[in-house]
């Protein structure tokens, strides 16, 4: 959000959060450094053209979040140390996203009528004949930062079940004997928190979020894992290099004067 307000803004994230955004960034890229005083609130009111309420919300995220300290009669300091809050990143190859979730413990809830089957879009594979569906909150130092719905193939289910019921499933279905992985897919789009998403991961209603979809399929292209995971956008990022484990070869200067002649 640039500077101007956010009277035009769209969507449904509620003014303050789009506010607490925008502080939070200059905090994040360097704009405002640590034990600097950031702007009053008269300042940000008419900065943003919002309600003192507005400010004061926004403020209080940073706050909680232990960005900034307000000192009585002298105004908000960033704080002297600040915490990288985005600590998950968001991993771009099977081996480093099975590694990364291994030690997981999810917090599983009980679905009534859950889904009995996955919504499949075109090129993730064919149905199983059954599934078993997982919904289950993840949790670090007991906050939670992700929601995840899981339909896992019932014949992979019922190789491990005690340990489906206690562990991640990827990484178990990653290390399954016998099991050849043909495909696994990931893709991710921003989105909004909605009623129960919001009461789940304890943020406000229509807070960002980050939705990430995967599909895993066998030798015979079933999806035999398919995971909707909805994270807390304040905890994530998302780092790809784009080289890999490669690096560029550079050219002996004659070779590169004979092929630009």
């Amino acid at each position: 959000m640039a500077k101007g307000g956010v009277a035009g803004r769209r969507g449904k994230i509620p003014a303050y959060i789009q506010v607490a955004a925008a502080l939070r960034r200059r905090i994040e890229s360097g704009d405002w450094q640590p034990l600097q005083q950031i702007s009053t609130l008269e300042e940000l009111e008419q900065e943003f053209q919002v309600a003192r309420v507005t400010v004061r919300q926004a403020v209080d995220m940073l706050e909680n979040e232990g960005l900034v300290t307000r000192q009585q009669g002298r105004g908000t300091f960033v704080n002297a140390h600040v915490n990288d809050k985005r600590w998950l990143k968001l991993e771009t190859t099977w081996d480093s996203m099975v590694e990364s979730i291994q030690d997981n413990v999810p917090k599983f809830i009980k679905v009534p009528n859950p889904p009995a089957t996955p919504r499949m879009a075109e090129g993730e594979g064919t149905l199983a004949p059954e599934y078993v569906f997982l919904r289950s909150v993840q949790l670090k130092d007991g906050v939670p930062y992700a929601v995840v719905n899981l339909h896992l193939a019932r014949d992979i289910f019922d190789r491990k079940p005690d340990e489906f019921m206690k562990r991640t499933a990827l990484p178990l279905v990653a290390k399954m004997p016998g099991l050849a992985i043909k495909h696994a897919h990931q893709t991710m789009v921003i989105g909004t928190a909605d009623r129960e998403t919001a009461d789940l991961l304890r943020i406000s209603l229509s807070a960002p979020t980050a939705e990430c979809r995967w599909v895993v399929t066998d030798a015979s292209d079933t999806a035999i894992y398919v995971a909707d995971i909805t994270y807390r956008s304040d905890c994530i990022k998302l780092s790809i290099d784009l080289l890999g484990s490669e690096r560029p070869v550079e050219k002996p200067a004659g070779r590169a004067r004979r092929a630009a002649a």
